[in-house]
């Protein structure tokens, strides 16, 4: 076995290492973090509002976990895929230009390109830089319609009933936005135009 076989198969226990990592958040999901003070501590809302703010939040939390594991997986396959791309299209012209005879260098040439070619088809298979937009767009509309409720609630009614009434409805527009982008695979559209009003405007 050549050095250069080492170094392919070297190449490709690496890039395989990464891709779990990287792919992982898409199967598993990912955690949230604590997004600090919540409804339980607003002061703007009695008992019951707060309760029913809290089982809302309780009915989308799955909902926001797989958003959060969509957005960190494709981010990282986005990444992975950018970032191995650039060290090939600069290793294999410099393998090629350096190695005296390029038939020792055959397998790690091809282990090389043959990972190249998986990345890019696996990057517009998945529509991964598409899906990245959506998921990272649902994620953080949700968290900016929670701060503005949470902080200044009268830029979004003029009593507590509206306030509320705005919130479960931008809500539940964010969730039918983010699943039809992510069954129709289609670019992140402008909310303001989907849903007739931005909720973190």
């Amino acid at each position: 076995m050549t050095a250069y076989s080492m170094i392919a198969i070297l190449y490709g226990v690496v890039a395989g290492i990464t891709f779990v990592y990287c792919a992982w958040p898409l199967v598993f999901g990912a955690r949230l973090f604590h997004g600090g003070p919540s409804f339980q501590n607003c002061p703007h809302f009695d008992e019951s509002q707060v309760q029913r703010l809290q089982q809302n939040y309780e009915r989308i939390h799955g909902t926001l976990r797989f958003w959060k594991g969509k957005a960190v997986g494709y981010t990282r396959i986005h990444y992975y895929c950018v970032l191995f791309t650039i060290i090939a299209s600069w290793a294999v012209p410099l393998i090629t230009a350096t190695v005296p005879d390029i038939s020792q260098a055959k397998w790690l040439i091809l282990t090389i390109s043959s990972h190249i070619a998986f990345g890019i088809s696996l990057h517009r298979g998945l529509n991964v830089t598409e899906n990245m937009q959506v998921f990272r767009h649902g994620e953080s509309e949700f968290y900016d319609l929670n701060r503005r409720l949470l902080d200044t609630p009268d830029e979004v009614g003029n009593s507590q009933e509206e306030q509320l009434e705005f919130y479960f409805k931008s809500v539940a527009d964010l969730r039918r936005f983010v699943r039809r982008q992510e069954t129709e695979s289609a670019p992140v559209v402008d909310y303001k135009k989907e849903i007739g009003q931005n909720p973190s405007q």
